[in-house]
């Protein structure tokens, strides 16, 4: 499962170097409302069954310890399930209130925090990236191998700009594989380990871009670049930042970047498959590193993959996007600015060879914004969902999706690194959805 393998180890690489943080929220927000009925907002409770059957599969076949679905729709709750169990060896059963590392799915916070500071006119999308991090002005660019394998650098025929950055078309790396030697770079110089964003960047300035600024698309530290661009910007660590303009106006009071003591019971278990057995072991290693610890203060906050949520907090943030940035009377961001984040980003001459974290390559109908994935054509690409869908996922298989043109959400959340052995949890609830959404003009 190419998707999950590359997604797991990119995020979760991005959390192993997270920050002082600010733990979960505590103001209690308002139950999410809940729909009269599947069929009073255009859903058949009967083709609803289907995606409940799927879920459960996956628990029953040991695929995955446990996991937890909410659909919502014109931003009432239209199913909201759990199967399983949230420790295997506590055999604690999985509650609607259960706590998750959700890694990548960090990316769209961050996003909409650059945003924030996008209309307050603190940076333009095409300024150059090292307007606002200086450390990475005049950076070379890998143009190939020589015999010995190792990069031959040439000069950058322009900076990357802040439209590169939020799209993964600057050229940064990540740290993430071993194929090219850029990635080795970051693994050797410990970026992803580094104790503060400054050392983070500090460390990133010294290693060349992958290809030239806009010529493709490659997963990258770009967005914990930005969450260090949030800061210097804002003067407030990240934590703060999502919590006073994020977080605490959407009421996710259980999303922050690590779980206090009073929490930590409800905080997933997560799991790796044994390529031995088959079956799943919790996961106490990661990428040669014990697993991070969720229940402190990390070394400081990733905007790329550091935060923890609920099922339920998730939602509300992606309402907050379906609604054009506004959720139960407070207005995040303008519907112009969502909407902006929801367009295709890479450039037409862009050498897309893989997005590295769906089964799809990126083209005239799956491409991406400003840290989504966005759904051009969604019947050309294979999917039911609407046109304009921002997504993404998270590298312990949690995922997400806004449809705006079905005013639909979805959180799915799962604790397993990896892939689930089976097929995609994300793309098959996609079609389970839809097949079910049978009256959608109501």
């Amino acid at each position: 499962m190419h998707r999950f393998r590359h997604l797991a180890a990119a995020v979760c690489a991005a959390a192993l170097a997270l920050a002082p943080a600010s733990s979960l929220a505590q103001r209690a927000p308002a139950a999410l409302p809940a729909a009269a009925s599947p069929e009073s907002v255009g859903f058949s409770s009967e083709r609803l069954e289907r995606l409940d059957e799927a879920m459960a599969r996956a628990v029953d076949d040991g695929r995955v310890a446990g996991v937890s679905t909410l659909l919502m729709r014109h931003g009432k709750v239209v199913a909201f399930r759990t199967h399983g169990q949230a420790d295997l060896a506590a055999q604690r059963p999985l509650g609607k209130d259960a706590i998750y590392r959700i890694y990548s799915m960090t990316k769209p916070v961050t996003g909409v925090a650059m945003m924030i500071l996008f209309e307050e006119g603190r940076w333009r999308l095409d300024d150059p990236v090292s307007l606002y991090v200086p450390e990475l002005k005049g950076l070379k660019v890998m143009d190939g191998v020589d015999a010995a394998g190792e990069p031959i650098l040439v000069p950058a025929a322009r900076e990357p700009t802040m439209r590169e950055l939020m799209s993964h078309t600057a050229g940064f790396g990540y740290g993430l594989r071993d194929d090219n030697p850029i990635d080795r770079m970051f693994q050797a110089r410990r970026v992803l380990g580094a104790n503060s964003t400054q050392e983070m960047v500090e460390r990133t300035a010294t290693i060349p871009l992958m290809f030239q600024p806009g010529s493709d698309w490659s997963y990258s530290i770009a967005v914990d670049l930005q969450g260090h661009i949030v800061e210097k910007l804002s003067g407030q660590t990240l934590g703060e930042f999502f919590q006073s303009r994020i977080f605490g106006p959407l009421g996710m009071k259980d999303t922050g970047f690590y779980v206090p003591a009073a929490e930590a019971g409800r905080l997933a278990a997560v799991y790796v498959g044994d390529p031995k057995t088959g079956k799943i072991v919790e996961a106490r290693e990661l990428f040669g590193a014990p697993a991070q610890d969720f229940t402190r203060p990390p070394p400081f906050e990733s905007g790329g993959g550091g935060l923890v949520s609920t099922a339920s907090d998730y939602a509300r943030f992606a309402q907050m996007l379906v609604n054009g940035g506004e959720l139960g009377g407070v207005r995040i961001l303008s519907p112009a600015s969502v909407e902006m984040m929801g367009t295709d980003m890479i450039p037409k001459t862009a050498t897309v060879s893989s997005n590295g974290s769906v089964g799809l390559r990126f083209n005239d109908a799956v491409g991406f914004g400003l840290d989504l994935m966005v759904m051009k054509d969604p019947r050309k690409a294979g999917s039911l969902e609407g046109e304009g869908t921002m997504s993404w996922g998270g590298a312990a298989g949690t995922w997400f999706w806004a449809d705006p043109a079905n005013d639909v959400v979805f959180v799915g959340m799962i604790q397993r690194f990896g892939g689930t052995g089976g097929p995609d949890l994300g793309t098959l609830t996609r079609t389970l959805v839809y097949q079910a959404l049978v009256d959608p003009a109501k």
